[in-house]
Parts: structure tokens; C-alpha cells; sequence
């Protein structure tokens, strides 16, 4: 039996990639953690992850060689999932087996968006967490961003209580394209842009027209409409880089995921009211770096964010040349001219705030604000996306064949 709360949560890492980084940075400004351990299958970049621990002061942290001496080490209380979308069914099924057989004493899980691939997928994922017994959290970043978290608060408090709820969340997020192989392809990320972005923005989106306090099933799904689009990496030139950069298994000439995705859900509250969501991703973006774009209208008020609408700016002219690099802002696509900066991009983009919420829930012992029923949620909506962009018509809810659904992008037959 787990004592809680525990004074200090002891976190292991499976995943020591792009996003591993960004949570690793945003937990120097969280307290009552370590990062104990680490897994990932390249050994160099489990031990330059570990090394980074140490530099950052958080911890002593061992890197594994295994997945299953990760779980099943006596200093490990809970596992933050960061690896690839196609291998995270997987690591749960390692550790729900090893917490079983009395290997592991890891009692909480967080696993990274989106929570899996498929409808299936996230319900075994769940299923497993309940079936171990473990405290679950779904790692949604953008519900736990700053600007949305003093919003929401101040919209609900001040507007909402005098004039009627929110009833139209618009949400976009868009970039010039991802960092790895993986996530271009549609079979291993689970889709393209839409699978990787328009999660972010459903669940932003639904937080931001949910009433504080009330649990996000509150609202109820009645009908979704999607349109999946390839506006630029299929162009031939562009087809090519991606070749070049990522090799053969990324062919955009051949199998390409959509880069651009457009949607709109309409859901009803408690009351019977609708409400609509607005949302928009791309992976065809060309700014100065990633931006989201935010709006939460109602009755008699409207609540608007920009990320590069940024507080800080620099002018750099031609005259100042410099290696390409993401000093600036995450995607970064210049390196002269007036350039946005982000003076803390972990802490804005919500991952310090979702990771100090997760930590204190779970050495509490506390259901977090997202877990993952909200990750399987998100997923049936995207399914559901995905389903009428290929249908071409409107798809209702409750729609009993997301169950099984893959997006065409995403079968390995197509």
C-alpha cells in the first residue's frame, strides 16, 4: 500500500526526445519532484538525458537499458509517458504486467498527447491505468497555459456570472512541420497534423467552455465536422525535402498525412444549450515560429491570445549572421528581422503548470483535472474528424463505429 502524500515525487522518463526536453525544463520551476530514471532505446540519448538532470539540479537519475528496469526500479514512483505515439500501448502493458506481478511499486502515470492512435488504443490505455490501479493523468500542455488558465478565471468570474456562459471556443495552432520522421508518417503517428495538433486545440477549447469546477463530460459531443487537407508538403519540391531530411519512409509523392485540418464540434451543457467549437492546425505555417491563436466569445464579452503577439521583440538586421536555430521560439524560420521572443516558453505553453499539477496530485494521491478518460475523449473526437473528413458529411454523436476506426492516412493498406 502506497503512503501518501509522499514528500517528494520520484519521476522516471520513458522518451528522451524534443518533448522529454520541454518537460524536463519546466520541472526546474516545480517543487517536491526528481527525475530519477530514464529510458530510451539509443543509449547515447539516455545518457545525455541523464546527464541533463544532474546539470539542471534535479535529481540523480540513472539511465535504464530497459523499459522493464525503468518500471520496476525501487526509486521510480511514477512514469511520465514521452515516447512515440505507436510505442505507448506497448509501455503500458509492460508496467500494468510488472505493478501485477509485484516487480514494480509505481503507483501514477502521465502520458504526453495524444493518448493513443485509435479509439481502441486510448480505451486499453485506460483500462490498463484502472486495471493496476494507478492515478492517471493526460498531459495536455495548452489547458494549463497561462494565459488560459488567468482567462478562463477572469471571463467565468467577472462576464459569464452576469451576462451567460461562453458559448463559441475558436482554437488554432499552427507550424511549419514537426521535428522526427515518426510523426510525418501516418501509420506510426496515427494521422497527420490532425492527430497531432487538433488535439490540443479540442481540449483547450472544451476547458475554456467548461464551467469551472465541472467535470469536462459536462458538455456533451452531438456532432462533428472535418476537412483534412495537403496544401504544401505534397508539392514536389517540398516532397523532396522531407525525403532528404528523414529518408525513404517518409514519401510524401506516395504516402503523405494531411498538413492542414479544419474543424467544428457542436456540444450542449447541462442545460440544454449549444455551443460551438472553431478549430484550425497546420503543419504549412511559415511565421516566425509556432503560433496559437486563441478566442472565447459570449454574450456580451470576448476573451483573444496570441503566442507571438509577444511582450518582448528584437530587431536584428541583415548585417547579423548566425547559425539557424530555436533560441527564440519553438519552430523558429528566421534569424533576422523583428522576431518574437518568448522569454519562457515551458512555463507559457503550460508545461510548467501542468507539471506542477500533476506532481501534486499524484503524491497526494488526487485525481488530476485531466486524466486519461479526457485523452480517450479526445480521441473519439478526433476519430470522429477523421471519419467525416473521409465521408465528406457531418458525423453524430454517439457514433459506435469510432470503436474500431483507423484514418486512411493511417491504415497500412492504403
Amino acid at each position: 500500500m502506497t503512503e501518501l502524500p509522499r514528500q517528494t515525487l520520484r519521476v522516471g522518463f520513458v522518451g528522451t526526445g524534443f518533448i522529454a526536453h520541454f518537460h524536463l525544463k519546466s520541472l526546474v520551476g516545480v517543487r517536491n519532484v526528481e527525475v530519477t530514471g530514464a529510458f530510451s532505446p539509443t543509449a547515447e540519448h539516455r545518457a545525455r538525458f541523464a546527464r541533463e538532470v544532474v546539470a539542471l539540479d534535479l535529481g540523480n537519475c540513472r539511465a535504464h537499458d530497459s523499459l522493464e528496469s525503468l518500471v520496476t526500479a525501487d526509486d521510480v514512483d511514477a512514469i511520465w509517458i514521452l515516447s512515440p505515439n505507436y510505442t505507448r500501448i506497448e509501455v503500458m502493458r509492460i508496467l500494468t504486467a510488472a505493478i501485477k506481478a509485484g516487480r514494480s511499486k509505481i503507483f501514477a502515470v502521465a502520458c504526453e498527447k495524444p493518448l493513443a492512435r485509435t479509439v481502441a488504443e486510448a480505451r486499453e490505455m485506460l483500462r490498463l491505468a484502472e486495471d493496476a490501479g494507478l492515478n492517471h493523468g493526460y498531459l495536455e500542455n495548452q489547458v494549463f497555459c497561462t494565459p488560459v488558465l488567468r482567462g478562463k478565471e477572469i471571463i467565468w468570474r467577472r462576464a459569464a456570472s452576469s451576462t451567460g456562459r461562453p458559448y463559441l471556443a475558436r482554437a488554432a495552432e499552427e507550424h511549419s512541420g514537426p521535428h522526427e520522421p515518426w510523426f510525418w508518417q501516418g501509420d506510426k503517428q496515427g494521422g497527420g497534423v490532425l492527430s497531432d495538433m487538433m488535439c490540443h486545440s479540442v481540449e483547450v477549447a472544451r476547458h475554456l467552455l467548461t464551467a469551472p469546477g465541472a467535470p469536462r463530460n459536462s458538455l456533451k459531443v452531438k456532432a462533428v465536422n472535418g476537412t483534412v487537407a495537403n496544401l504544401k508538403w505534397t508539392r514536389p519540391g517540398y516532397a523532396e525535402q522531407l525525403t532528404e531530411r528523414f529518408g525513404k519512409a517518409v514519401d510524401y509523392r506516395r504516402r503523405p498525412a494531411e498538413d492542414f485540418a479544419r474543424a467544428t464540434v457542436t456540444l450542449e451543457d447541462e442545460d440544454g444549450n449549444e455551443l460551438m467549437i472553431e478549430a484550425t492546425t497546420s503543419w504549412a505555417y511559415v511565421g516566425a515560429g509556432l503560433r496559437i491563436q486563441l478566442e472565447l466569445l459570449g454574450p456580451e464579452y470576448a476573451l483573444e491570445y496570441n503566442s507571438l503577439g509577444t511582450g518582448l521583440k528584437i530587431f536584428l538586421s541583415r548585417e547579423v549572421k548566425g547559425s539557424e536555430g530555436e533560441d527564440l521560439v519553438e519552430k523558429q524560420n528566421a534569424e533576422q528581422g523583428l522576431m518574437p521572443i518568448l522569454d519562457d516558453e515551458a512555463a507559457v505553453y503550460g508545461y510548467t503548470d501542468e507539471n506542477r499539477h500533476m506532481v501534486e496530485c499524484f503524491r497526494k494521491g488526487v485525481k488530476p483535472l485531466e486524466t486519461f478518460e479526457d485523452g480517450l475523449a479526445v480521441v473519439e473526437i478526433l476519430m470522429g474528424l477523421y471519419r467525416s473528413a473521409e465521408i465528406g458529411a457531418t458525423l453524430t454523436f454517439p457514433a459506435p463505429e469510432l470503436e474500431d476506426y483507423v484514418p486512411v492516412v493511417a491504415r497500412t493498406s492504403a
